[in-house]
């Protein structure tokens, strides 16, 4: 089991966490993630197009009157990459938890 190196990133691990969060097919509008994820617009556009252009979100812009509206969700693949990469994350805790007894070292058993 390893990181998932898009995932990873602080901002685009929020996002993925706000999206998986939601029903499998509801999506979240842009300026909510924006606020949830507490990132400025550029920033958020950016992650967003990583994680897109990796499977893991749908992004649909659509136009209410004259104002785009932006909406992602994320994709199966996503989810499973999230759930994946949540496992990786919980070993690590559940390995640095474990008490050493005494007279032992604590070894890794794969870099991280």
């Amino acid at each position: 089991m390893a990181a998932d190196e898009i995932i990873h990133q602080s901002v685009r691990l929020r996002i993925m966490a706000a999206l998986n969060s939601l029903e499998r097919r509801e999506a979240l509008e842009f300026t909510r993630l924006k606020a949830i994820v507490d990132a400025t617009d550029g920033n958020l556009g950016a992650h967003i197009d990583t994680l897109a252009k990796a499977g893991y979100i749908d992004v649909e812009k659509l136009f209410v009157g004259r104002r785009p509206r932006t909406r992602v969700k994320a994709t199966s693949i996503g989810r499973r990459a999230f759930r994946g990469h949540v496992a990786f994350l919980r070993k690590i805790l559940d390995e640095a938890e474990q008490p050493v007894k005494r007279g032992q070292r604590r070894t890794r058993q794969r870099p991280l």
